[in-house]
């Protein structure tokens, strides 16, 4: 039959970041898009493929994302909470999200000094997300 011993290759290699794609489902994905765009001040760049259409937020580097919409995008507050980079000042982008037709659910909060803050937010279409700053 052969040995059992393995050898290491490349694919043993740890992850170093867990994170590389995320999506935000949505139902009114015009809705959905505007609400981002207004509270981060950006134009989001879409693409509507067949059934699914997707609205990316800017990255350069690091982790990439959309607003995607489309058969089994469902919002919800149920499962993974996904924590936003509101940069420098949480409560710039935070006090837009009523504005925009979202809700928040927890202020600023300090986590510890060095980790910064964060606070809880529902969207547009009920989807609850999180923003963090180092602030």
């Amino acid at each position: 039959m052969g040995g059992t011993t393995r050898r290491k290759q490349k694919e043993d290699t740890p992850v170093k970041d867990f994170i590389s794609w995320f999506e935000i489902p949505a139902i009114n994905f015009q809705q959905a898009v505007d609400f981002y765009n207004r509270i981060f001040k950006m134009d989001m760049e879409t693409q509507f493929d067949g059934n699914y259409a997707m609205a990316f937020f800017p990255a350069e580097k690091g982790i990439g994302g959309a607003i995607v919409t489309g058969p089994n995008s469902i919002p919800g507050v149920i499962g993974p909470l996904l924590y936003l980079n509101a940069g420098k000042d949480l409560n710039r982008i935070l006090k837009r999200v009523e504005p925009a037709g979202g809700r928040v659910v927890m202020t600023k909060t300090l986590i510890n000094p060095e980790s910064g803050h964060f606070a809880i937010f529902i969207d547009s279409e009920g989807n609850k997300l999180a923003l963090h700053s180092k602030d």
